[in-house]
């Protein structure tokens, strides 16, 4: 049976949503972990139906731990309206589904993006953090160790030196962790997405809004996780050929502390978003 027709099945079966017949199912999108169907519906107009595949973050309940996130975010005005999520889930979808608003728009363009970003962010990291997300206060750290996890998966890798290459990087990065403790330890925790690269950013140039949408992986954490894995390298020219410049840097993070009202300088806030940066360049 095809999985447009599985998923009206079910959507149908659970009284979800009003479809006129299998037809209103579109695939949408998939990645590793989760797969997106998009609905036609009578009653709550166009909807993503998101199936999910595994976790990223070990838990046992990924679907509803992201159904929780976005019940969180959605108040920023900036991430789609969660509906509805079945973390049981059935045999079809063992892993569990969940409903969400379907947001119109188009790709992000880094040049013509960023300030929208920038305000993506900061209405995003100032809602307030819920309870029961994993925290990550030290994220330095933490993402060195996930690191060091990663690279120990192939003990055996005949590129020894790669390895110790890697290895070595990591000693600086946990340096970075003392370098920047005063910092991150006096800014408050905040609501983070973590995966934040173009394609998780869709912006509707009609009504010049830019949203994020896949919050999987969120965490409660710095906000300077987001703000450099934003600009990092790794993630600017993964889908583009967009690279920030010094002053490029200064200019969005300026911009970002601008609409969140942060009152930090803009030294100390770049040089917050450095440190995540090289860390990030670790995990890469």
């Amino acid at each position: 049976m095809p999985k447009s027709r599985e998923v009206f099945d079910y959507v149908k079966s659970r009284g979800w949503a009003d479809l006129s017949g299998p037809e209103s199912v579109l695939f949408l999108a998939a990645g590793e972990y989760n797969e997106n169907y998009l609905l036609e519906t009578r009653d709550r107009g166009r909807c993503v139906f998101r199936i999910n595949h595994g976790t990223q973050l070990g838990l046992d309940d990924q679907i509803g731990y992201e159904f929780r996130v976005l019940q969180a975010v959605y108040p920023s005005g900036a991430t789609p309206e969660p509906y509805l999520v079945d973390s049981a889930g059935t045999e079809t979808f063992p892993n569990g589904v969940l409903l969400m608003r379907f947001l119109p728009g188009g790709a992000f363009a880094y040049e013509e993006d960023w300030r929208g970003a920038a305000g993506v962010f900061a209405a995003v990291h100032g809602v307030p953090v819920p309870d029961g997300l994993v925290v990550q206060a030290d994220p330095v750290r933490a993402i060195a160790e996930e690191s060091f996890e990663l690279v120990n998966r192939y003990p055996d890798h005949p590129r020894k030196r790669e390895r110790d290459m890697i290895l070595r990087y990591r000693d600086t990065v946990l340096n970075l962790a003392d370098e920047a403790a005063e910092l991150f330890g006096e800014d408050p925790l905040c609501v983070v997405n973590t995966e934040v690269n173009s394609g998780n950013f869709i912006v509707d140039r009609e009504h010049d809004k830019v949203w994020l949408v896949d919050w999987e992986k969120a965490v409660v954490s710095s906000r300077f996780q987001d703000l450099g894995h934003f600009m990092v390298p790794t993630t600017t020219l993964w889908k583009s050929d967009f690279r920030f410049d010094g002053q490029g840097r200064k200019v969005f993070v300026a911009e970002y502390l601008r609409r969140a009202g942060i009152s930090m300088s803009l030294n100390d806030a770049v040089f917050g978003a450095d440190i995540m940066e090289r860390t990030i360049l670790l995990r890469a």
